[in-house]
């Protein structure tokens, strides 16, 4: 018969029990966490990421009780499945000041009930975003506003709220320092819609941001009536802009930041805009009705410009004249980014000579620009950092020139410049170790062409714009995408094919196919100089 091993493990040596400082079982459920206040608990969960926050709070009641109550930020999926479980989940997290309820395409979103909850569980509510959430209304909106007047950022994006609501938002929340509203769906009445703004956020009020909106117009009353508003971000809204600028800059403005992107705006909104004498941060993208006289003006009289985005769409309207006038009042540049602009060695040689703090620079999609005008950059920039050139007429002479060029220089990138090799890469990070060398040489296929330069990329649920069309009668935008374009600026002969392909075909496939080495989009060719 063999014998039967015991399971009991033998106790510890009574010699052993008596060195030790505490007995064996005190010692195993002695809890030191405990010795730590709340207050000290909370601050060591906010150094946490949010996975290992909600490993933490599994550990004992305790853990759960301080992780929730010193949780001040929340995402939520905010689709109707949600609602019967927000009033544990504000139970719990009952000190959220940051919230963002963001509902998928496919699904339904939560309604004005649940909104309402909301807001009663969060009165400190003071930043809220609202994304794809298109079962709301003005009831909630207006429920929102009423019990979360603390509101100093909120921000929206396909929303079906309309005018009201964003009325009962500017009327009650009088803290409100930043708006930013993206295709906002019950706005869209045509041209008689409820005016906007401005409520009592008049002095308040510090941003404005408004995208891909058909009737961008409405918040003309608030865009003029915020006395302190600092920056101003219209991008991709339809509508003639240029009487709105005009109106805006009667009075005396306070901004230091403005950015056009695919708008109807001519020198007029421009000549305007040159009266913001604390302008800061300009950027105009795909404006084909502005020229070198509105960006001209902006430089003369704005003297306090430190970072400047042109996008020319390779319309030739802007080029040395405006360029020159850059260099010659903005002393103070210090970013400096030309797309689908054809500049001169004239122009690179003042903006070298005379724009001496410059320290990021992007050249892109530019037929003009080569090895002498490169090389210029190498000798005369000598502040500058970061480097980006995309699509110019490059050779290898040109990179060799920042081998002893640009001593400052920590990054230089080259994207599409057929005549750049990946040996001068090899032979530029040999002779300057601390430089970071990005060059795409051995690429063949191309990159697909962004469609948009704003973070909402492609049209949601395929909602197409209307074309937009230049008072000069030879830029076309159709559903807002923009077609490749030749150097004088008229279109290809592709359009028929434009009108019929839904808006993410037309990003995924015609562009691939139609972008050429030259193609360059605004937001992928500066990325490297962020």
């Amino acid at each position: 018969m063999g014998q039967t091993t015991s399971t009991t493990s033998s106790p510890l040596p009574e010699t052993l029990i008596t060195q030790l400082p505490y007995s064996f079982n005190e010692q195993h459920h002695h809890d030191y966490t405990s010795e730590i206040p709340d207050e000290c608990l909370a601050i060591i969960f906010q150094t946490l990421s949010s996975g290992d926050r909600k490993r933490c709070s599994l550990v004992c009641r305790r853990w759960l009780a301080v992780e929730g109550q010193s949780r001040h930020r929340l995402s939520l999926n905010a689709s109707t499945e949600i609602a019967a479980h927000l009033p544990s989940i504000f139970t719990r997290f009952d000190s959220i000041t940051k919230l963002a309820l963001r509902c998928d395409r496919k699904s339904v979103s939560i309604n004005d009930d649940e909104l309402t909850l909301i807001s009663l569980r969060c009165h400190n509510l003071t930043r809220l975003k609202l994304r794809g959430c298109r079962e709301i209304s003005d009831l909630g909106m207006l429920a929102l506003a009423k019990n979360c007047k603390s509101l100093r950022k909120f921000s929206c994006g396909s929303c079906m709220f309309g005018a009201k609501g964003m009325n009962a938002l500017l009327n009650n929340c009088s803290t409100l320092e930043e708006l930013s509203v993206k295709r906002l769906r019950g706005i869209n009445d045509g041209f008689a819609a409820e005016p906007i703004g401005p409520g009592i956020v008049t002095t308040s009020l510090k941003s404005i941001t408004l995208k891909e909106l058909y009737n961008g117009q409405c918040f003309g009353p608030l865009i003029i009536g915020s006395k302190n508003l600092k920056s101003l971000k219209i991008l991709r809204c339809l509508g003639d802009w240029d009487r709105l600028l005009e109106e805006m800059t009667r009075r005396k403005s306070c901004l230091t930041e403005i950015h056009l992107e695919r708008l109807q705006v001519s020198d007029l909104g421009l000549m305007a805009i040159s009266k913001c004498s604390d302008l800061e941060i300009f950027h105009l993208v795909k404006a084909p009705d502005c020229s070198n006289d509105g960006i001209s003006a902006i430089a003369d009289n704005c003297k306090l410009l430190r970072k400047v985005h042109i996008d020319g769409w390779r319309t030739n309207r802007i080029g040395d004249e405006a360029l020159i006038s850059i260099a010659k009042s903005s002393v103070n540049l210090v970013e400096l980014v030309l797309i689908g602009v054809n500049p001169s060695s004239v122009s690179l040689m003042a903006l070298s000579a005379n724009c001496q703090k410059l320290e990021r620079l992007a050249l892109c999609g530019s037929e003009t620009i080569g090895d002498p005008e490169i090389m210029c950059i190498a000798a005369k920039c000598t502040a500058l950092k970061k480097l980006c050139i995309k699509s110019c007429r490059l050779t290898d002479s040109g990179i060799e020139a920042f081998a002893l060029g640009c001593p400052n220089l920590v990054k230089i990138k080259v994207k599409k410049c057929r005549g750049v090799t990946s040996e001068v890469g090899d032979w530029l990070r040999a002779r300057r170790v601390l430089l970071t060398v990005n060059l795409d040489a051995d690429e063949i296929e191309p990159e697909a062409i962004d469609a948009s330069t704003s973070d909402g990329g492609a049209n949601e649920d395929g909602v197409e714009f209307p074309p937009i069309v230049s008072s000069g009668g030879n830029v076309l935008v159709v559903a807002g995408v923009d077609a490749p374009s030749t150097s004088n600026g008229i279109r290809s002969s592709n359009k028929s094919r434009f009108n019929l392909l839904p808006v993410r075909t037309l990003v995924a496939c015609a562009f691939r196919r139609l972008s050429n080495g030259n193609g360059c989009s605004n937001d992928r060719a500066y990325e490297s100089t962020e």
